[in-house]
């Protein structure tokens, strides 16, 4: 899985295009980092900038930003209606795929201690960068703005987190963490009723409603109003009607979506517009997503058919878009709307986006790439695709629905191999074309020779990795695949069989590109290393073939 998040500064310019345009070109000027939107308000005098990328490229690309920024906007001279403290007023850090949100708070400091230290900025840490609870709420940092932050900078309890404890009268001062991804979404409902709509988002927000006993509101102690918890944590919701469509929504914010995922968000508003007299009749995703949100919900609603979650992402996220409606106001396609997606890079899925007949026709050409590395890695993809369909059919066979789970489990573990192995389809022509660039260096001296000389021996392991990955994997099928030889629908026991063959030739085809690119080797420990583990996976894999089978001709005597 890629390691990527996300960044969304926001920058207190939203009416000069040319400032604007010099910050994002800034951030777009980092490479590994692609700009997704650019939000300016001229009311809020505000600009929110989306971007995403490699965690190191997007805080260089942040630290340039918010250096520009800097030099750009005169926090002296500014007025809005959106609360500020800074150019740079925050910048949260948000994990998408591959990142932890303790690493992506680590890198929210680290971004924040060269803020405060290159730039000379007071730089305040929040959410779960935070340690100190005190702290975490950007609210409560930002309390006072830029024009009550001249005094407040000097109150102990306020001293930055980084940075000069003077408030720099031209850039300000900024905010920079780490949060969350947070989704905006609206769920539509079959009235015009702004009240309803908004009885139906005081049920599921988190802040709840406020409490009335005759028609007052109750207050405590403090005399501060009471309120009603609603059911969904990390939820803000409210009621409108959208005249565009003719419809009123519940327009909702889930600001965590570990704690409430977009699909329990969905099933929720469901039952209380239905207490409450109505029906959901689809929703909409506003802005980006990322990609688990949909396979989750996609998982979700599966299971509640009890049908087996083992299934494609495709699946998963079609399964998702029709259960919660959210094509219904306008066509929801995935590739423009799912932050993976639109991160991929087309030419390292240049095999696996093609059809069958121009991949066999590209392998039969006279270009040596893809050979027999991508061709083992696709043939092993084959394998346990054929076993990942035995467990899927075994899961809703007529008689076994006490079973659905078991085989589902089963066709999970499965889609997960075969999506690894398709990837090392393309993966092993990078190798091969990464070798052939190292020996395209020059070498008219002795220091271009000594660079030439170690980039073909990197290329070398890594085109001796990629292959050892594809038997390891291919290995890895072959315990679902005996699996479903064994348990499976019998009526199915020669898909496995097949699969058996195929994981088998990966495995042996893999180890010969092993052993080919051994040749051009020249670190004897790390060749004779992966050589020795390579042996033991092709005996390894010849046994459990025959062993399989043995079960799947057992099997089909048997019917």
């Amino acid at each position: 899985m890629k390691r990527i998040i996300e960044c969304v500064p926001n920058f207190s310019e939203g009416r000069n295009p040319e400032v604007i345009r010099q910050i994002t070109e800034t951030i777009e000027s980092v490479e590994g980092v692609r700009l997704l939107n650019v939000d300016p308000g001229k009311a809020t005098h505000r600009t929110v900038v989306t971007f995403v990328g490699t965690p190191e490229a997007v805080i260089e690309a942040a630290f340039q930003a918010i250096r520009k920024a800097g030099e750009l906007i005169d926090m002296s001279k500014h007025t809005g209606e959106h609360p500020r403290m800074g150019a740079t007023d925050v910048c949260p850090l948000i994990p998408i795929s591959g990142v932890s949100m303790e690493e992506t708070a680590q890198y929210a400091r680290q971004l924040a201690e060269r803020v405060g230290t290159e730039l000379n900025l007071p730089v305040y840490v929040y959410e779960e960068a935070q340690p100190d609870p005190n702290r975490k709420n950007l609210s409560v940092i930002r309390a006072g703005e830029y024009e009550g932050f001249f005094k407040k900078i000097q109150q102990p309890e306020w001293t930055p987190d980084f940075g000069p404890t003077v408030m720099d009268a031209k850039r300000g001062a900024t905010v920079i963490g780490a949060r969350d991804f947070l989704i905006a979404y609206n769920v539509n409902l079959n009235t015009t009723s702004t009240r309803r709509a908004n009885a139906v988002a005081f049920d599921v927000r988190e802040a709840g409603r406020v409490k009335r006993e005759n028609g007052q509101v109750v207050k405590d102690a403090n005399g501060n109003p009471v309120s009603t918890p609603g059911s969904l944590k990390s939820v803000k919701a409210i009621g409108w009607y959208i005249e565009e469509y003719g419809i009123a929504q519940i327009s909702m914010n889930l600001t965590n979506i570990r704690v409430t995922p977009l699909h329990v968000a969905f099933d929720e508003v469901c039952e209380r517009a239905r207490d409450r007299g109505m029906r959901i009749t689809g929703s909409e995703l506003v802005g980006l997503v990322p990609l688990q949100a949909l396979t989750e919900a996609g998982k979700y609603f599966l299971r509640k058919q009890q049908r087996s979650t083992g299934v494609s992402e495709k699946a998963l996220i079609d399964i998702a878009v029709r259960s919660m409606g959210l094509d219904e106001l306008s066509p929801f396609n995935p590739e423009e709307r799912v932050i993976e997606y639109l991160l991929q890079d087309p030419a390292e899925q240049k095999l696996i986006r093609q059809s069958l007949s121009r991949f066999a026709e590209e392998t039969a050409s006279e270009s040596p790439a893809p050979g027999g590395g991508s061709i083992a890695a696709y043939v092993g993809t084959l394998g346990i695709s054929l076993a990942t369909m035995v467990a899927n059919l075994s899961a809703h066979k007529k008689g076994w629905d006490d079973r659905w789970s078991e085989f589902s489990e089963w066709a999970e573990k499965g889609e997960a191999l075969r999506r690894q192995l398709l990837l090392l389809v393309d993966a092993d022509t990078r190798s091969f074309d990464a070798i052939m660039s190292a020996f395209g260096l020059p070498k008219s001296n002795d220091s271009e020779k000594k660079l030439r000389t170690e980039a073909i021996q990197a290329a070398t392991k890594q085109a001796m990795e990629v292959p050892l990955d594809v038997m390891r994997i291919s290995m890895k099928s072959m315990e679902v695949i005996e699996a479903m030889a064994t348990i499976g629908n019998p009526n199915s026991v020669s898909d496995a069989g097949v699969g058996a063959l195929c994981a088998r030739t990966a495995v042996l085809g893999a180890f010969m590109n092993v052993r080919i690119n051994a040749a051009g080797c020249t670190d004897a420990v790390y060749v004779k290393s992966i050589l020795e583990a390579g042996a033991l996976m092709e005996t390894q894999a010849m046994e459990a073939e025959t062993r399989i089978r043995s079960i799947v001709d057992k099997q089909i005597s048997q019917l």
